[in-house]
């Protein structure tokens, strides 16, 4: 006899009632541990979140060292005007001074041609106003020496008749180391200078001619076939 057709004939024929369901079975073992699965890919980037809040400050640092001099900037404008200040205590008063003109004189002559070897070649009288002013003169005309070799002759001013002693005398010189048996050389020369302490009033201001020192005399002339001036001018004492 075949069993599971019996079992099947006996299930068809009757029907039963269900039963309880059976107690759970035991938990299994553990497996064993897999392997580690390969790296995934980069994600991608999630947007940016929120400002967070302001953090409490912090501690004071050191001093940092001064830094460099900037460049000088651009010029401002003008300031506005200051007050007026208070007046000033009253100065000294000061020396006196020369009149609103100028005081001057020139004498001049055409043609002198003057052979004199020593002596007064011309003069012009000049009037000083004051005691404290100085002299400011000069000669502007022709001077030669003539026929000989090392020779020398000195033009020189005078005042009153004698020579400047403040500060120098006003002078000049010609020299020629050899002129014997040359042709005459005139040249047109200025001899200027200043002179102090003269009192006031009138002045008789003197062009002189005499010979050098340590020379002998020698063959002179004095404004030949030219205008020759002498020039006076009263002017203020120099800064000191």
């Amino acid at each position: 006899m075949n069993l599971p057709t019996i079992t099947a004939d006996l299930i068809s024929g009757f029907s039963c009632l269900s039963g309880r369901p059976g107690i759970p079975g035991l938990h299994g073992k553990p497996g064993a541990p897999g392997r580690d699965g390969r790296d995934g890919r980069e994600g991608i980037q999630g947007k940016r979140g929120p400002r967070g809040f302001q953090g409490s400050p912090g501690s004071q640092g050191c001093p940092g060292s001064p830094g460099r001099d900037g460049q000088p900037g651009a010029r401002g404008p003008q300031g506005l005007k200051g007050d007026t200040g208070p007046k000033g205590d009253k100065g000294d008063r000061g020396p006196r001074g020369l009149s609103s003109h100028s005081n001057w004189k020139e004498c001049s002559w055409k043609n002198i041609d003057d052979d004199k070897d020593n002596g007064l070649i011309k003069d012009c009288v000049f009037h000083k106003k004051y005691s404290h002013t100085i002299l400011h003169v000069y000669w502007n005309g022709a001077l030669r020496i003539y026929g000989c070799n090392s020779c020398c002759k000195r033009w020189f001013f005078t005042f009153n008749g004698g020579e400047c002693q403040s500060p120098n005398a006003i002078d000049g010189i010609v020299y020629m180391w050899k002129g014997r048996g040359h042709k005459d050389l005139y040249r047109v020369r200025h001899i200027e200078g200043h002179c102090d302490k003269i009192h006031k009033g009138k002045v008789r201001v003197g062009f002189m001619l005499g010979n050098c020192k340590g020379y002998g005399n020698a063959d002179a002339n004095t404004g030949w076939n030219s205008v020759s001036r002498l020039f006076i001018e009263e002017v203020p004492r120099p800064q000191k």
